[in-house]
């Protein structure tokens, strides 16, 4: 076949200029394969350089891709340019020369400095995530020797998912290894990927706290407490945080199984629970991570039986949202949960709230959790205080630590107070067997908060007078009013003794408190321990008569005449446990035996005159203890500053010298998550024989319950969940956060000032956005490649030159990035700014509804935009992200680059080998780049997939495929572009590499659910997504990709359907930063909406029949001109 001239090629289509046809009519038309022989040959005899010089531009050399050709009236046209058309030519000319052969390597050097700035910020951030204010784990392991039950008998009959999911009992080797049901239920849910082991932990904690405590206490037993049938649930560790329809499913069962789980107790052969007590109606669910949503799923599913749960408590479970929004029905069934129990609390009556009976406790890790954000443990906007509240584990008394996610399932200071607070709220008497949820509520706040909350509830002015106290002026010393009391080395008069203050009168100016400080704990019982703190009222009493009317009495006058009697209440159930804070102490759980520490209000005390604190230390020690009374105005202080001054300056406060036993700072500015801040402390001046205790620091947060402690406080790193990106407002009931607590307890008898500054830290301060937002990167860079796009098809459409990836990220870098990150910075603002003035418009008029604050309108999806911050301070994270993000593109780009350039290598070297000589060169040139497949086998590959995505496989696999396809499109590409090097040849490359890149930013988005398909075969669960079978979702991707691997290069828009394109992409980007995060599900799908019209731009070359599409499967353009055509060989 004789070879027709390099330049017989219509490149009209290309943006070049058409040259004249030649009169050769013997000449057969030239086949794809041999084009790329007439270049190679070329390329082997000529210099390119030379060539492109000595030729006019219309003789330039064609590509030799299939290109989309012209009719021949258009070709006739092209002859006779005029001069418009003619410099129009020119400038493609010079755009061609330009952009058309340039390497996907090269990068200039402005796009260099900007991904060298994005990688040093990303790896700044990420150093300061690992090394910057870390919290130290002070967690103890938990050991067990755990025997479990399997309910084999718990089957189809009773639910539908007894293949795929199973129940144990739990009992303790050496304790109760019966398998029989015998106490009140309670259910553990393990959590995304979890184990039903993760129960042993709690569940042997309440087996040997029942049998060695709660069984001798009898008080415990006539309350109503018994032993805990511990179940757990198996869910084979399906991933619940990835897939709805799985958290449904879970749901589901679980209320089968509490069905099931009660139904135990009716059959006598399965329990042996004393006949005399109710049946059990409900149950108490433990719920760890998802487990804690599967929970309370379960209150909104179909087959939940009514009250048959009224307790639940959750363990580092994201409530406020979904920790990722991959999945359309995970999103969807978190918003129908949230909805349901909003719309529970927002009744004006009970009898129409189906929750009111529902308690819920949300406990998170903290800092150290780095599986889920602490910050969406919160229930703030979900649960109102009376029915649930949150609380942090460092707040937790006898904890005062942060534990990681897997932590908190076996640390022993967390699974002892849940184990005692769930015998607390135990009421065996009761149908629910549970106590009322007032009083539950009660049992809970006492275990897992610090009791130093403003609405913590003192039991004392609920106490009858339970002890007789006598005095003689020599066994007692009263102090003056006013003045604090000290006492060092208890029991240096080797006898017992009592130092009275008189409590000040109330209406005096200024609200007064009590506080009381020791090193001691305190005895309620009286007839052990070292010390007592009796609040008394003067008692006229006959002798004799103190037997009968108190059940303590402390006679310390020795039976002299002239003594005084008080009739007093023991303030030992208020004591609330403290870090030991000493020269020795380093962390706050340290083994040191802790501080007692009481507080009354002086409205607490109003029906007691004295304060008796009753040294009963037989010999000395090295004990102490401080006393005072003292004013609120001395003891507050409110650090009156702006944000942005805190920020740029910080803040300075002093503690003075005469200052009280507390002092409490309050800085309202201070309530951002995303803000990290260091703490220094001037040294306490006094002598270290002197000095009782170092400085205590106490740092809380009131919405959630967040308390941290440091001890012997020199420098102290502060940080805290507050304010959050992406959370919903707090119900209206809800008064929100007013800003960070600093509370300090420093030694009184040290009378020297102490100097406190704050400043931020800037490093730790970064560190706080890689669990904010670290799911930024699933939409940010899809914002960065669709601009990149947009681009290439502009100067595609315009001059035929479809560019590289890194010249269209220069080019983007230096226009379109910068004006949109610009825009979307005010759009941040505005949202911010309209978030703030929302949550400080209090309810007026109708709309907050009077009688019921929680039904007001409250939009709870209004930080869900853009970057969900509600402080405008933080604009500059949004250009931040952007600059992360070009770099993350770039990354990807070289990383995709390199792998491609690496798979294409085998592919030459055999070629080479198959090439032993000339000839066989010759021979190896002549071949095609793409074989063409045949149509009816494509056809039938691309049915087949869909069929099994509509019946069996999920979307998501068949998107993983295509991703294979396209890098071995690219590699071919590739491959073929280095040993032809033409401008066509480049331009399908660039096209291909960059919808691979486009698609490659789209995969992480899809690979979570198909990570739970995975995992459902591998457990032999074969029941199909119901959600994730739409062939639609992948159908443009699959005919995207089918085209592309036959080489077909996409056609030119001269038209205004142009627009069309830009105005995708364009809407693409926008949409990928305003709602990606929040809804980055919707992102494959607008994708898929472009992959549609990209395929259309390909059939728009070919007539819409069968004959069309069989061509353009085939990669084949065969239409009446002149253009090149790709043939079998």
């Amino acid at each position: 076949m004789r070879r027709k001239p390099s330049s017989s090629a219509d490149e009209d289509n290309d943006g070049s200029i058409a040259e004249p046809p030649q009169p050769n009519h013997d000449e057969k038309k030239k086949t794809f394969s041999t084009a790329k022989y007439d270049v190679a040959r070329h390329s082997d005899t000529l210099d390119r350089r030379k060539v492109e010089k000595a030729l006019p531009p219309t003789q330039l050399t064609p590509g030799t891709w299939t290109s989309p050709s012209k009719s021949p009236s258009s070709r006739k046209d092209s002859q006779s340019p005029t001069p418009a058309q003619a410099d129009e030519r020119m400038l493609n000319t010079r755009t061609r020369r330009r952009f058309g052969t340039r390497s996907p390597w090269s990068c200039s050097l402005f796009t260099l400095t900007a991904t060298l700035s994005a990688v040093v910020l990303m790896l700044f951030i990420l150093h300061s995530f690992m090394t910057q204010q870390p919290d130290s784990k002070g967690c103890d392991m938990y050991y067990t020797r755990s025997l479990f039950f399997n309910f084999a008998d718990f089957d189809t009959e009773h639910t539908r998912f007894a293949s795929k999911y199973s129940l144990h009992l739990y009992r303790e080797i050496g304790f109760d290894e019966d398998p029989k049901v015998k106490g009140v239920p309670v259910l553990f849910i393990p959590g995304n990927a979890g184990s039903y082991r993760q129960a042993r932990s709690l569940a042997s904690e309440t087996v040997q706290y029942y049998y060695n405590t709660v069984q001798q206490d009898k008080e415990a037993l006539k309350a109503g407490a018994t032993s805990i049938d511990f179940f757990s649930v198996d869910f084979n560790e399906d991933f619940t945080a990835f897939h709805g329809q799985t958290l449904l499913d879970q749901a589901e069962y679980l209320n089968d199984a509490v069905a099931y789980i009660l139904s135990l107790y009716h059959d006598p052969r399965r329990s042996h629970r004393d006949p005399g007590l109710p049946d059990p109606s409900s149950v108490i669910l433990i719920g760890h991570s998802m487990g804690g949503i599967a929970a309370r799923t379960m209150l909104t599913m179909p087959n939940y039986q009514s009250n048959s749960v009224n307790t639940i408590i959750t363990i580092s479970a994201p409530h406020a949202r979904s920790p990722v929004s991959v999945d359309a029905d995970l999103v969807r069934t978190y918003q129908q949960i949230n909805d349901h129990w909003r719309e529970a609390y927002s009744q004006k009556w009970a009898s129409d709230n189906p929750l009111w009976h529902v308690t819920l406790i949300s406990i998170a890790g903290g800092t150290l959790d780095t599986t889920v954000p602490s910050d969406y443990a919160s229930l703030t906007s979900l649960v109102p205080r009376t029915h649930g509240f949150t609380v942090f584990t460092s707040s937790i008394p006898g904890m005062w630590t942060g534990a990681d996610h897997i932590q908190t399932t076996w640390c022993v200071q967390l699974v002892r107070p849940i184990a005692r607070s769930v015998f607390e709220a135990l009421n065996v008497h009761r149908p629910s067997q549970t106590k009322p949820r007032a009083e539950r509520m009660r049992a809970f706040k006492k275990w897992y908060l610090a009791g130093l909350e403003d609405t913590a509830e003192k039991t004392l002015p609920h106490k009858e007078p339970s002890t007789l106290l006598t005095l003689e002026d020599q066994s007692n010393s009263i102090n003056p009013a006013g003045k604090r009391l000290v006492l060092r080395n208890l029991g240096r008069s080797g006898k017992p003794k009592a130092h009275v203050l008189p409590i000040p009168p109330q209406g005096i100016p200024g609200q007064k408190k009590f506080t009381f400080l020791s090193n001691l704990p305190l005895d309620e019982s009286m007839d052990v321990g070292h010390l007592d703190v009796l609040f008394c009222s003067v008692l006229p009493l006959q002798p004799g008569h103190s037997a009968a009317l108190f059940s303590m009495d402390i006679d310390l006058s020795e039976g002299r005449a002239g003594s005084t009697r008080l009739a007093c209440k023991n303030a030992a159930s208020d004591q609330i446990s403290l870090p030991a804070s000493y020269r020795t102490s380093v962390y706050p759980f340290d083994k040191t035996p802790p501080f007692s520490y009481l507080q009354y209000d002086l409205e607490d005390l109003a029906e007691h005159q004295f304060v008796a604190v009753v040294d009963k230390a037989s010999e000395p020690t090295h004990a102490w203890a401080v006393a005072e009374f003292s004013d609120n105005s001395e003891s507050v202080v409110h650090v009156k500053t702006g944000l942005q001054r805190l920020l740029v300056f910080g803040t300075r406060f002093k503690l003075p010298a005469g200052r009280p036993l507390v002092m409490r700072f309050e800085v309202p500015v201070l309530r951002s998550s995303l803000l990290a801040f260091r703490l220094r402390m001037g040294k306490q001046a006094c002598g270290d024989e002197a000095e009782l205790f170092t400085p205590l620091l106490r740092q809380y947060l009131s919405e959630p319950h967040e308390s941290r402690f440091f001890v012997n406080v020199k420098e102290a790193n502060i940080s805290l969940h507050g304010i959050a990106p992406f959370m919903p407002p707090p119900l209206r009931c809800q008064a929100t956060s007013n800003g960070v607590i600093l509370q300090f307890w420093t030694d009184p008898t040290c009378d020297s000032s102490i100097d406190v500054s704050l400043q931020v830290d800037v490093s730790g301060s970064m560190g706080k956005l890689v669990m904010r937002y670290r799911t930024v990167f699933a939409a940010f860079p899809l914002l960065i490649v669709a601009l990149v796009l947009r681009k290439q098809f502009k100067l595609y459409d315009d001059s035929g030159v479809f560019m590289t990836f890194m010249e269209s990220m220069d080019s983007c870098l230096r226009t379109s990035l910068p004006l949109l990150f610009l825009a979307l910075t005010f759009l941040a603002i505005s949202l911010a700014l309209s978030s703030a003035a929302t949550a400080s418009t209090p309810p007026t008029g109708w709309l907050g509804w009077g009688s019921n604050a929680t039904e007001s309108a409250v939009d709870y999806t209004k930080n869900d935009l853009l970057l969900g911050s509600q402080d405008p301070s933080f604009w500059f994270l949004v250009p931040m992200f952007g600059l992360l993000s070009v770099g993350f593109c770039i990354i990807i780009n070289y990383t995709a680059l390199a792998i491609i350039s690496l798979l294409q290598i085998p592919l030459r070297m055999s070629a080479v080998q198959r090439a032993g000589n000339k000839r066989e060169t010759a021979k190896r040139t002549s071949l095609p780049a793409f074989s063409a497949t045949s149509p009816k086998r494509r056809i039938i590959t691309a049915s087949v997939l869909l069929i099994l995505v509509s019946t069996v496989i999920p979307y998501q696999f068949a998107y993983l495929v295509a991703c294979i396809v396209q890098v071995a499109t690219c590699i071919r590409a590739l491959r073929h572009t280095r040993e032809n090097r033409s401008e066509t040849n480049h331009n399908f490359y660039n096209y291909a590499h960059s919808i691979l890149i486009l698609m490659l930013c789209v995969l992480p988005i899809n690979i979570p659910v198909l990570v739970v398909w995975i995992h459902n075969l591998a457990v032999h669960w074969l029941t199909p997504f119901s959600s994730h079978h739409n062939v639609l979702s992948i159908m443009p991707f699959i005919l995207l990709v089918e085209t592309l691997t036959g080489g077909k290069m996409i056609p030119r828009i001269t038209t205004r359907l142009t627009y069309v394109t830009n105005i995708l992409f364009f809407f693409l980007a926008v949409y990928a930063a305003v709602y990606g995060v929040t809804y980055a599900y919707r992102l494959h799908h607008l994708i898929n909406c472009v992959a549609t019209w990209l395929v259309a731009l390909h059939f728009s070359d070919n007539d819409i029949s069968l004959s069309g599409l069989t061509r353009i499967l085939e990669g084949n353009n065969n239409d009446d001109g002149d253009g090149d055509v790709k043939k079998r060989p």
